[in-house]
């Protein structure tokens, strides 16, 4: 009786997987600095490896915690609450790179805009036709989005697990679509990383958001999984709400790196 809870919060057990989590960043962070001088990427990959077992580990642990019934109303709101922080810190990070691309185009001079010439694009850079491929993958992506949401309706509003299922399967397809154009496009470029300021910021805005987008689609395919295992309820499916609204802020930075870098930048 002296252990009985009596509360709505959720007490965590000691965990290893902060520690483990830590070392392995900093042995990635170490070797990824290795590997820039020319050395094996052996310590990037060790700690790479590290890092993605102790997202896989400890987010089972969090998918166990949910299913048991840890995951009290308020639990959940603190959970929520987390996820926008989050999302709020990704804004940020790519408010960086859009800050650096405007920059270049506004002000195509001096020592921070190297190989310009007062020009923008830069002589010589052939820029992408925003109507073809990436109007294709602007609308792959605007689709995912909206499947999302009809598996989202379909839990929340309906209960119906067989239209969340197929609207999970072809969010999670499209979005593989999306990062098989993006190689495609990527690998047709007329311009490189480096040597050029547009290259540059082009393929870090836009890369990142290919990083973001596979793994948002790892995301939606864990919730799949999660599914077909009769996880989540109508009232209780916080893991989905978390990835549908990752996939949607996913969807927004798209449309302003496509109207901002592909139209207006080009």
């Amino acid at each position: 009786m002296a252990h009985e809870k009596n509360h709505d919060y959720h007490i965590l057990p000691p965990s290893i997987w902060p520690l483990v989590g830590a070392v392995g960043a900093f042995i990635m962070l170490f070797g990824g600095v290795m590997w820039m001088q020319d050395h094996a990427p052996y310590m990037f990959l060790i700690g790479l490896a590290a890092v993605l077992y102790t997202m896989f580990a400890w987010w089972s642990e969090v998918v166990h915690e949910g299913q048991t019934g840890d995951h009290t109303p308020v639990v959940r709101i603190g959970l929520r609450y987390g996820f926008i922080f989050f999302i709020m810190s990704e804004v940020m990070f790519f408010l960086a790179w859009f800050w650096a691309f405007f920059k270049n185009a506004l002000y195509p001079m001096g020592p921070l805009s190297p190989g310009t010439d007062g020009v923008w694009p830069p002589a010589g850079i052939e820029t992408f036709d925003p109507w073809h491929l990436p109007l294709m993958n602007t609308l792959i992506l605007l689709l995912s989005g909206c499947a999302a949401t009809w598996a989202h309706h379909a839990l929340s509003h309906e209960n119906n697990r067989r239209d969340m299922k197929s609207g999970l399967l072809l969010a999670v397809l499209l979005g593989m679509l999306f990062t098989v154009f993006q190689i495609y496009e990527y690998s047709h470029a007329a311009f490189g990383f480096s040597g050029n300021i547009y290259g540059a910021t082009f393929f870090m805005a836009t890369g990142f958001h290919g990083f973001h987008v596979l793994i948002g689609t790892i995301f939606l395919l864990v919730c799949l999984i999660r599914v077909q295992r009769n996880h989540f309820t109508a009232e209780h499916h916080v893991g989905f709400e978390a990835a549908a609204w990752y996939w949607h802020f996913v969807d927004v930075v798209w449309l302003f790196l496509f109207a901002a870098v592909y139209i207006w930048g080009g």
